[in-house]
């Protein structure tokens, strides 16, 4: 897949996809992404790397999770989760309400998270694989 044909009523996720945490709440989005919202793409991916490159981000001083909405915007950190999570279905909806909060105390939050989570969550040898029932939530 190329950055022409990403599907433009989809939202994409990078993710890294060698890191547990981030795996888990991968699977935890696909299972609670009720009206069909993401495509998923891990950041070590070409797709990933052209998405990155194509919006200039430099992965040197951002280590987040990545909302892209093709032709509209991207968003990083916690503004990207906490729009992920106005997406999903039932109470994950509330978590999107923490937005009120002060960008620099949200980001704070994340960035903590984000430093220690293969620390706490550990890490895997290679990008995970989806099943094939799976298949078709990733690019």
């Amino acid at each position: 897949m190329s950055l022409d044909n990403l599907p433009k009523n989809k939202k994409i996720i990078l993710f890294d996809g060698v890191c547990n945490l981030c795996d888990s709440s991968v699977q935890f989005i696909i299972k609670n992404d009720s009206k069909d919202v993401f495509r998923f793409t891990a950041i070590q991916s070409k797709l990933g790397q052209e998405i990155i490159h194509h919006i200039n981000i430099d992965t040197k001083l951002i280590d987040s999770i990545i909302l892209y909405e093709p032709g509209v915007a991207y968003y990083h950190k916690a503004e990207a989760a906490l729009l992920i999570a106005r997406n999903l279905k039932g109470v994950y909806k509330l978590i999107s309400y923490f937005n009120f909060l002060p960008k620099g105390l949200k980001n704070m939050v994340y960035d903590y998270i984000a430093k220690n989570r293969y620390k706490w969550f550990g890490k895997k040898d290679a990008c995970m694989i989806p099943t094939p029932e799976l298949k078709s939530k990733f690019l």
